[in-house]
This record gives structure tokens, C-alpha cells and sequence, in this order.
């Protein structure tokens, strides 16, 4: 007999779903442009309206195009903020460790303070300022400063102006987060060794000193990974999430 598998053929919905999302990465269909209506689409396809409609779903959950009122379907173009959830969930699903998060931030996050000392201007600058004064007073009040902190750092990203390096890192940011949560009360000086290495990043910031911003970050790294085996967890021990995603 002929080796001949059976054919694969996918569902119509993913077909209208790939179709679409061809037309919009080819820029046949731009950002903030409208899709046809579900009869138009299905009369093009040669579908019924329920299966362009599934179609369109799963363009929504990848972010490409979303719902204005109850009909009309915008084109988007998915940021940091809806991609990164989904990343997270895939990270969490593959069960990574606190190992596999920290080697890859370790080289994100000192690029990312060192690209931001020469792109940063003033308004930016001062937001991160006021992130590290909130962070003070939370320390002060006795309250977590978890979420200031994955703040700063997706801030600091975001004021490289390098996409790519947003986009990379927001995901394992998040993850991160998690792990400073499990470390903050069992270390008495996380929190403040925590602030003073943000206030050194925003010092060589404003200097434009991007070599003493990129090695304070090594430091701040390298001390969430002694806070962490001090803790009493093992670097190959499983990240579990700790915010809603």
C-alpha cells in the first residue's frame, strides 16, 4: 500500500480566521479600519454567518480586532498589556522555574535600563521618580511595594522606546512579580534593598550614566536571586501565579 496519511484538513473557521489575519499583518486591512459585515464575509467565503462569527472570536483573542458597540469590528493592533497575559498563562502551563525566569531577566532588564539612560526624557524621568517616592512610603507604611516595583520595571521598558524588548519582557516582568511577593516576607531588607536599587537606576538615569544604570540592575537581580534561595526555594523550584491573569 501507498504511505498516504489522511489529509488534515482545518475547520472552516480557522481558515476565515487565518485569511483575516493574513489581510491584516499584509496591511490590506489597517489599524483602526473596519471589517466587513458577518453577511458580507460569509457571502465571500461561501460560510454561514455562525462560522465567520467563530472566526472573528478568535481574532478577538489574539487581539486583532475588536468590538466597537454590538456590530462593528475595529482592526487593533495588540500591545504589551494583551499580549503579556497570555504568555504568562502559557509560562505558568509549562510549569517554568524561577531559574528559567531569572536568566532570561537577568539579561532583559540591565539592557533595558541601559537603553533608557540614552532614550528617557524629562516627563518620563520624573514619572519613574514618583513611582520610587510611592515605593518609599508603601516600605514606610509596612505594605507591600510588589506592585511599584513591576511597575517601575515595565515603565523603564516601555521609556527604551524598543518594542521588541517591551514586548519580550512583560511577560517574565509578571512572573517575577510572583517571586519578590513569596520573597518580601521572609527577608527583612528586600523591600528597602529593593528601593535603594531603583533610586540608583533613576540616579544614573537622570545622569545618562548608562553603564551604572545597567550595572545597578545586575545587582538588583543578582539580589532577588539570593532573596530567593535565602528564602528557602530552589532555583529549579516551579513560579505559581500570584496575580490575576
Amino acid at each position: 500500500m501507498l504511505p498516504i496519511d489522511k489529509l488534515r484538513v482545518p475547520p472552516a473557521y480557522q481558515v476565515i480566521s487565518s485569511e483575516l489575519q493574513k489581510l491584516i499583518l499584509d496591511g490590506a486591512l489597517k489599524p483602526g479600519e473596519t471589517l466587513p459585515p458577518e453577511v458580507e464575509l460569509a457571502e465571500r467565503f461561501g460560510v454561514n454567518r455562525s462560522t465567520v462569527r467563530e472566526g472573528i472570536r478568535q481574532l478577538e483573542s489574539e487581539g486583532l480586532v475588536s468590538r466597537e458597540g454590538r456590530k462593528r469590528l475595529i482592526v487593533t493592533i495588540p500591545d504589551h498589556d494583551d499580549l503579556a497575559p497570555r504568555l504568562t498563562r502559557a509560562m505558568i502551563l509549562q510549569k517554568v522555574s524561577f531559574r528559567e525566569l531569572w536568566q532570561v531577566a537577568n539579561q532583559l532588564e540591565p539592557l533595558s535600563a541601559e537603553l533608557a539612560a540614552t532614550a528617557i526624557d524629562k516627563d518620563s524621568l520624573d514619572i519613574l521618580k514618583t513611582n520610587v517616592r510611592e515605593m518609599a512610603s508603601t516600605i514606610e507604611a509596612g505594605n507591600s511595594p510588589a506592585k511599584l516595583d513591576m511597575e517601575f520595571h515595565s515603565m523603564l521598558a516601555e521609556f527604551t522606546g524598543n518594542r521588541v524588548l517591551l514586548l519580550s519582557r512583560e511577560p517574565v516582568g509578571i512572573l517575577l512579580y510572583t517571586a519578590f511577593e513569596k520573597i518580601r516576607p521572609r527577608i527583612e531588607q528586600a523591600a528597602q534593598r529593593n528601593l535603594e536599587a531603583h533610586q540608583r537606576i533613576v540616579a544614573a538615569l537622570e545622569t545618562g550614566d548608562a553603564m551604572v544604570a545597567r550595572e545597578w540592575m545586575h545587582k538588583h537581580l543578582r539580589d532577588l536571586m539570593r532573596g530567593w534561595l535565602l528564602s528557602g526555594s530552589e532555583m529549579d523550584a516551579r513560579i505559581e501565579p500570584g496575580v490575576n491573569l
